[in-house]
């Protein structure tokens, strides 16, 4: 590497208006202006950072001094003047950093200048970067030069934060608003820079820097000389994101296809890995938020100038468009939208990521109309295949809907699931919070986790203005049924369920279960709560181990969510008779009632029993 070695956002600033990129507004104006020679005396430049705001002001400063400027109403290069500020000799342009001197007596010595005439050159140009860090007092002793300068002293004043200044400065200046350079603007700047520098570089990579640059043209530049040096010159896209330490489009577009076939451990092993890189969870859900809406800007032609994409990559996300359902998409927005409001007050930040992930595996159940049991099925199987590392969903008591008068959902014969049409649930709008828990059944088919790619995915009817309205419908005849559920078990009933499930496990041959649970008793604490009580902590133990199982069989009978709670305690009716450690009296009264001439024996003889 060469000792003069300059970074490119030095080595090719531009020198001429014509070369300053994404601000023709602005160099069109100052250009007429000086055609005109109707040029102010006071100027505002404000913008992002990184925009050409110091840029635009030398080269202004630069033309107004040019002996002989081109046709064009360019510097020329080659006068005095020009190569004087070229070399940074010349004593007709003044920058001052308004950061370091903002007090009153800098900005006295800037005005005690203003007093002398230019020796060479036509103007005396003083620039103040970042003047919004003046002081009150500063800005106040500036405000009587700024309004009635000599005739030969232009200012140009730039800054970040228009909204700091005074308001009787930005009366006495021209304003120039700067905006933020668009990705394609910053990608073919960078690729003339990488022809002239000898570098390889892929444009789906130099598109990755130009969206992480957010506009600003400085931030491209240096992002480009240091992955060059990451990678010797060789841009492709794969080391471009590796070196940004980005996730990149295959990651969302394999995470989506995970979701749209309900493979929740295949969801949260890419999760897991993502977040192994470094990755918060919280950039994972704004960039799954961000691959939803390019895929839903796909749906619809008219709208595909705002996918920011790559080129390359464009086909693929039409692709994978057509193959998801729009009222997925949207409803996927409405999750995310909500986990990311959510996440920053989230105590277990993870649990809360995963979380969101698993209810858009099971989104698609929703919005494709698919009946509550069958989801419920679903749901249940897939939760079987990632084991017992991720939590079951909460159960509610909610119950199916009656179908929508719309058209039902288009599902391939291979993924169609059995629907019963009295129970059949027709969801066709866009949930706004998160996804409603289903009752559990014992049905448990098996689901493949396998992702197949390119797989056509169900689709679910289009989403319409009156989704809203039929959803509001729906939930109310869900609220009406729900009332005539049982919303509380019964002792009887519970009773009645805990002999059925003993006389099960006896049927099935499972004889120590029987035994045990034989020594148990449940009590009933409503509303929903049935307490299996055990002697001692062997029975509790294999009360504990067979807990899901009676979740599942109480809720089913009875027809509402059971809790099964345990506790241990000491009782002796519920040990076994010849287990009994009775006292003297008491075994005075079982030999009585085996033999009652026992008592006229005591009492013939007037014998007295020890107690």
């Amino acid at each position: 590497m060469s000792d003069n070695y300059i970074v490119s956002a030095r080595k090719y600033r531009p020198q001429t208006f014509d070369t300053v990129v994404g601000q023709s507004h602005i160099t069109t104006t100052l250009k007429n202006a000086i055609k005109n020679k109707h040029l102010a005396h006071a100027y505002l430049f404000c913008g992002p950072r990184g925009v050409g705001k110091t840029t635009c002001a030398r080269i202004l400063a630069k033309t107004i001094n040019c002996e002989s400027p081109t046709a064009e109403l360019e510097a020329c290069g080659s006068c005095s003047t020009c190569i004087s500020f070229r070399d940074n000799t010349s004593f007709n342009v003044f920058e001052l950093d308004a950061a370091s001197n903002n007090s009153v007596d800098d900005i006295r010595e800037l005005t005690s200048q203003v007093r002398f005439a230019p020796q060479h050159g036509k103007y005396k140009v003083y620039i103040i970067d970042e003047v919004h860090m003046l002081s009150a007092s500063a800005f106040n002793a500036f405000l009587k030069t700024l309004e009635e300068p000599p005739p030969y002293a232009i200012f140009i004043l730039a800054t970040t934060e228009k909204h700091k200044i005074l308001p009787t400065i930005l009366s006495r200046c021209q304003i120039f608003d700067f905006r933020r350079i668009t990705t394609g603007d910053i990608v073919g700047h960078l690729q003339g820079i990488a022809g002239k520098e000898h570098m390889v570089a892929n444009e789906a990579a130099l598109h990755v820097i130009a969206q992480k640059s957010e506009g600003c043209m400085r931030d491209a530049l240096s992002m480009l000389d240091r992955i060059a040096s990451f990678t010797n010159g060789m841009l492709t896209y794969s080391n471009t994101m590796e070196h940004l330490n980005l996730l990149d489009a295959d990651f969302y577009l394999q995470l989506v296809d995970n979701m749209l076939a309900q493979d929740v451990a295949g969801v949260l092993l890419k999760l897991d890995a993502a977040l192994e890189r470094g990755f918060e969870g919280d950039v994972i859900l704004g960039g799954l938020a961000e691959h939803c809406r390019n895929l839903m800007l796909c749906k619809d032609d008219r709208m595909a100038r705002l996918l920011d994409v790559p080129g390359e990559h464009r086909k693929m996300y039409y692709e994978k468009a057509n193959q998801t359902p729009p009222s997925w998409i949207i409803s996927a927005l409405n999750v995310l939208n909500e986990a990311e409001l959510g996440y920053r007050n989230a105590t277990n930040r993870r649990l809360h990521t995963e979380m969101c992930l698993i209810r858009l595996c099971f989104l698609l159940q929703v919005v494709s109309g698919t009946s509550v049991n069958t989801a419920v099925a679903d749901e249940k199987k897939n939760y079987s295949n990632v084991g017992s590392s991720v939590p079951p969903p909460a159960v509610s008591t909610a119950v199916p809907v009656p179908p929508a008068p719309s058209v039902a959902p288009q599902v391939p014969p291979a993924r169609q699931p059995p629907v019963e049409p009295s129970s059949a649930a027709q969801v066709s709008s866009v949930p706004s919070s998160p996804l409603p828990a289903l009752p559990p059944t014992d049905t448990k088919p098996a689901i493949s986790s396998t992702v197949h790619e390119n797989k056509p995915v169900p689709q679910a009817r289009k989403v319409s203005l009156n989704m809203i309205d039929d959803l509001d419908d729906a939930m109310k005849n869900a609220a009406t049924q729900l009332s005539s559920r049982p919303t509380e078990i019964q002792g009887a009933l519970a009773a009645e369920l805990f002999e059925q499930y003993k006389q099960e496990l006896q049927a099935a041959g499972k004889g120590v279960l029987f035994s045990q649970f034989s020594l148990m008793k449940i009590e009933v604490h409503p509303p929903d709560e049935v307490r299996i009580v055990s002697p001692h902590e062997l029975t509790d133990t294999y009360a504990r181990e067979q807990r899901n199982h009676m979740i599942d069989f109480f809720t089913k009978h009875a027809g509402m969510t059971i809790r099964i709670t345990n506790e241990i305690r000491e009782d002796a009716s519920l040990m076994p008779e010849e287990n009994k450690i009775l006292s003297k009296s008491e075994m005075y009264e079982v030999m009585v009632s085996k033999n009652p001439n026992l008592a006229k024996l005591r009492d013939g003889l007037g014998l007295q029993i020890e107690f």
